[in-house]
């Protein structure tokens, strides 16, 4: 008797939109929703700011523990993350001072700017590694093995993730600047949301060049 056979159907482009937009989705919920909406509904409610920044940074690091055990993979984008929002909070425990929590973010974004850009010296630059989840979510475990193995046989392929990590390495490092200037001359309850806003326009920019460039380079999976 034959062993049943398996059947992998490819997916359609609506499954990998779909796919894309419940993964953009859940991006967009912890690094923006979270964070941004939890200090203002702390505040609101009478939370003293250095509680109201230290409580949703807890919980986004939760999310992060909870996800790397529960897919039994670490991705080092959120090992990264998860590293920086408790150095961050410890910080601030020594020092009590809210600002300092609200530089962490600069340390995140400037620290990760230049991983981003040091990763162009090595064979996995930062935009290689971080397409595993998004290419993963869109056509799979198997469609991203594909999708990964033109590094080893297409330069124009190689080229063009170098040329993406370092647009976004560049755009990070320089945000994170900005993010210190915020940090140290605006109002305390100001800040989360200047620096959210600003940093939408910069990854608004980034976003449409990045898309345009993928597309026209034939990177998209």
């Amino acid at each position: 008797m034959n062993a049943p056979q398996v059947l992998t159907a490819e997916r359609t482009p609506e499954q990998k939109r779909a796919a894309v937009r419940r993964h953009l989705l859940r991006q967009l919920i912890v690094d923006l929703v979270l964070p941004l909406g939890g200090y203002y509904a702390l505040r609101a409610a009478g939370v003293n700011p250095w509680l109201a920044l230290i409580a949703p940074s807890l919980l986004i690091a939760g999310i992060v523990a909870y996800h790397a055990i529960r897919e039994r993979r670490v991705e080092a984008f959120a090992l990264f993350t998860l590293s920086m929002i408790v150095v961050g909070t410890l910080m601030t425990l020594v020092t009590g001072d809210p600002r300092t929590l609200l530089v962490r973010d600069s340390w995140i974004f400037g620290v990760l700017g230049l991983w981003m850009l040091g990763s162009l010296l090595t064979q996995r630059p930062f935009m290689r590694t971080a397409s595993r989840a998004l290419v993963t979510a869109k056509i799979g475990e198997e469609g991203y093995r594909r999708w990964d193995a033109r590094w080893d046989n297409d330069s124009r392929f190689r080229s063009n993730l170098r040329v993406l990590t370092a647009v976004w390495g560049t755009a990070f490092t320089l945000d994170a600047v900005v993010r210190v200037l915020l940090a140290y001359t605006l109002p305390i309850d100001a800040i989360p949301l200047v620096s959210t806003l600003q940093w939408l326009v910069v990854l608004g920019a980034v976003l449409v060049f990045h898309n345009i460039y993928v597309t026209k380079h034939g990177l998209k999976a």
